[in-house]
């Protein structure tokens, strides 16, 4: 019987959430991360206990005394040479991966598991808070901060305590993760796929390899289950259900062909408007006050899992206008000016160029002929290689684009693999290779822009409370 669970990597949106189920349930909680952040800071003062600096002496005594007893939980992150992670290995602890907790915690219970290559946070925790609101029993495990849940773990209302786990007839939410084929530990009985689009290519080394995993993915719904996918999706992946269970595929309009579409789509500010036309009904008069055709298509794929609840019209229109969004998904940090010449500054978590296209575009759509600056921080030496003409096609969308150096995250640097290989072919009017210190500096001398928008997967969020302070003064006259 496990008592104490150590997280190497606990600041991890994903392995956070995991701490505090475990903490939840009884379990004595702790970890190691490398740095603190406001996450780790909040999971302290919620009484877990984390260090920062690697050191064998700094695990906590009673997890080196009861090794029978500790679970260690393991992210991808860690480096290989990680000198905790190496005495826990020796000497013989039961080490698994975030994706193998998961899998055992879901397992033998009704799980929505939300996959795709990008779009996956959004839309599960758009399934959760539709299900949540509507007062249907659930939990969800969320790959972001809810900004309704406060939150990237979602209990139900009677909370397990004491090591009683979860009721197994309460649906699970989680977030499916493609990266190193994690979301193989998952057997869904509802799967949405997002996107099948290339990435994590350090991983797969080609499109048709990550295309598999997601076929593989498929494979494992549950008998009688159901498959809502996006009709861009390789076609294959959707071919490879079982036998029995229903696909729906999904899109913003019938042009495309999906069963599940939206209509009478009108844009009113951040305020989206539409029907949903599909398989299960017709629901009209919905409004989402989160910006973005991207997020009106997500909201397709989470209303539809609605309807497999049972919510009603009424239901699920209360829910929609009440979803407020996830923390740095298309987050309005300030707004200032008249509606005629507005002052906005946006942060979104962007990684991928298809993501980036659509937030730009949308953000195009909002606030036409504004002047858009972007700052943005590639993630990942081996994404920024195999996707630079991607990237610098969709940041060209801006008026002026700003990068930062390469967040590295898990790598090691690569020969010739700089930001300068998306700038070099990036065609908006202006671009530049800044660091954090001069873009601060530049935004205060030189705010020639209307929107600025902040772009990215690494640690470009530490820029977001400077910025909104130095943009509240100039815009606002005064202090955040």
């Amino acid at each position: 019987m496990k008592k104490y669970v150590f997280f190497l990597g606990i600041g991890g949106i994903g392995m956070s959430a995991l701490a505090r189920w475990f903490r939840a349930n009884g379990y004595e909680v702790s970890g190691y991360d490398k740095t603190a952040t406001p996450l780790t800071e909040k999971l302290t003062a919620e009484g877990i206990a984390i260090h920062y600096e690697d050191a064998v002496d700094n695990i906590p005594s009673a997890v080196r005394q009861h090794r029978e007893q500790t679970l260690v939980v393991l992210t991808p992150a860690i480096p290989k040479d990680h000198q905790e992670w190496a005495w826990l290995r020796e000497q013989g602890y039961d080490i698994q991966k975030r994706s193998q907790v998961l899998g055992v915690l879901t397992q033998g219970r009704p799980t929505i598991a939300v996959a795709g290559t990008h779009g996956k946070t959004t839309t599960s925790s758009m399934v959760a808070h539709l299900l949540h609101h509507a007062g249907v029993p659930c939990a969800a495990f969320l790959g972001g901060i809810s900004v309704n849940l406060g939150s990237n773990l979602l209990l139900p209302e009677q909370q397990p305590t004491n090591n009683q786990q979860l009721a197994t007839n309460i649906p699970v939410v989680v977030e499916a993760d493609e990266y190193d084929r994690s979301f193989l530990t998952l057997f869904p009985s509802v799967a949405i796929v997002t996107s099948t689009d290339a990435d994590h290519l350090d991983i797969y080394g080609h499109k048709e390899a990550l295309v598999e995993s997601f076929r593989q993915f498929v494979g494992q719904i549950q008998p009688g289950g159901t498959l809502i996918i996006n009709h861009t999706a390789d076609p294959s992946v959707a071919a490879a259900a079982p036998e029995g269970v229903r696909v729906i595929r999904y899109g913003l309009s019938p042009e495309e062909g999906p069963e599940l579409y939206a209509a009478n789509i009108t844009a009113e500010g951040h305020l989206f408007r539409f029907d949903i036309h599909g398989p299960q009904g017709t629901i009209g008069g919905l409004e989402l006050s989160v910006p973005g055709y991207h997020n009106v298509e997500n909201m397709l794929a989470a209303a539809c899992v609605a309807q497999l609840y049972n919510l009603s019209a009424e239901q699920l229109r209360a829910a929609v206008a009440a979803y407020r969004g996830v923390k740095r998904r298309f987050e309005f940090i300030l707004t200032a000016g008249t509606p005629a010449a507005p002052k906005v500054y946006v942060d979104d978590y962007a990684h991928h160029p298809r993501e980036i296209e659509a937030f730009l575009r949308s953000v195009r759509a909002l606030y036409p002929g504004r002047r858009l600056r972007v700052l943005f921080q590639p993630h990942l030496f081996s994404r920024t290689r195999d996707f630079a003409p991607g990237f610098a096609e969709s940041l060209s969308i801006a008026d002026e684009v700003v990068l930062l150096d390469i967040y590295p995250a898990r790598e090691l640097p690569m020969p010739g693999v700089t930001s300068e290989l998306i700038l070099s072919q990036i065609t908006a009017p202006e671009k530049s290779l800044q660091t954090k210190e001069e873009i601060l500096q530049n935004v205060e001398t030189n705010p020639n822009f209307d929107v600025l928008a902040t772009v990215g997967a690494g640690d470009i969020d530490q820029l977001v409370p400077r910025l909104k302070n130095i943009l509240d003064i100039r815009w606002n006259g005064a202090e955040a």
